[in-house]
């Protein structure tokens, strides 16, 4: 049997447009003291860190390690990195827990959006030979997902907007949003998409920590046990896929155990509205399912962290007896190309 993993504690920063005033670092160390004070454990108790982050947001090679001073890397730690969303370097941690080579892991992932321009650096995820080159930004590129919608039926404009409209008025509950409350649809930033279908950009940071069987019992009232999670992606030429599904999302789901039973949360990583049509499609979740109950991408999407906050919503809403059993999705790369899925679930009661 394979080894119970949960998440014990999640913390994240209160995310803002800007933050000129805090370098990576600064940014991140109030998180990593969050999640280490709510289990009572210090940075030498932890068994493995892994991160996720990117050098294309920072302009500058390996800058990863300097967010290491945050975490304490002296005496030597086991400490590994990816270059995608935290979600993913969760995953690279539940599979060192699984291996018995450590009981509890330190997961963290940050971005910061605001020193340039992100829907220019997002075109360089995309085929460097035919696609990139003409420079479609991610704006532009979700707003071809969400038109391939509208022109197949599956959704349209003001169904769209009611998306938005949920997803902030949800966001007033939740003090770490960047934005909350009523927000008015705009102007077309690319057609069919308006101000409020599209993320804000910002700077932001995240940690999880998780721990394995009994262990997690000592650290966490109520833990929320990882009971499935996997990770799947699309072809990377875009004219070969159908942008009104998700094949992938379902494969991963289906891995994870998502369609076994049914879950009562979602926390899907949509950070525009049209794809949340596609996952809710892709995941079968109805309307009994509460959905992004956090407010989501659309009020809260610092890169790099905006999946593992996924995760961390979820948990935590495990934590506190308000779900059961909960879905949380990440993803990465244009109209949802990489998906990752992850069923949590708490103590039977």
């Amino acid at each position: 049997m394979m080894r119970e993993i949960a998440v014990v504690a999640f913390g994240q920063t209160d995310h803002r447009r800007t933050s000129d005033e805090f370098s990576e670092v600064e940014m991140l160390m109030p998180v990593l003291h969050d999640v280490l004070d709510r289990t009572g454990m210090k940075t030498s108790d932890i068994g493995f860190t892994c991160s996720g982050s990117t050098d294309y947001l920072a302009g500058r090679a390996f800058s990863f390690t300097m967010a290491l001073d945050g975490v304490g890397a002296w005496p030597p730690i086991s400490e590994s990195h990816v270059e995608m969303d935290g979600a993913w370097a969760l995953y690279e941690a539940w599979t060192k827990l699984l291996t018995g080579d450590a009981d509890t892991a330190l997961v963290y992932s940050y971005g910061k959006s605001s020193p340039g321009s992100v829907r220019d650096v997002l075109t360089r995820q995309l085929d460097p030979y035919y696609v990139a080159p003409l420079w479609p930004d991610s704006v532009a590129l979700a707003a071809l997902q969400a038109q391939a919608l509208i022109d197949a039926g599956e959704a349209d404009e003001p169904a769209l907007a009611g998306v938005a409209a949920r997803s902030r008025e949800d966001a007033r509950v939740n003090s770490h949003a960047q934005l909350r409350g009523s927000v008015p649809q705009g102007e077309y930033v690319v057609r069919p998409l308006r101000t409020g279908d599209c993320p804000p950009i910002g700077d932001g940071a995240a940690a999880v920590i998780l721990a394995a069987g009994e262990r997690a019992r000592e650290l966490c009232e109520r833990p929320a046990w990882i009971r499935g999670i996997d990770h799947r992606i699309e072809a990377h030429g875009l004219g070969v896929r159908d942008l009104t599904d998700s094949p992938s999302t379902r494969l991963a789901a289906e891995k994870a155990g998502a369609f076994e039973r049914p879950v009562d949360t979602a926390e899907l990583h949509a950070p525009f509205t049209s794809q949340e049509v596609v996952l809710r499609k892709a995941l079968r979740l109805g309307g009994d399912v509460a959905v992004n109950p956090s407010g989501g991408a659309l009020a809260t999407n610092p890169i790099m962290a905006a999946g593992l906050i996924r995760i961390g919503e979820a948990a935590a809403r495990i934590h506190r007896g308000e779900s059961e059993r909960a879905l949380a999705h990440a993803t990465s790369g244009p109209c949802l190309q990489q998906n990752l899925v992850a069923v949590l679930e708490g103590e039977a009661r």
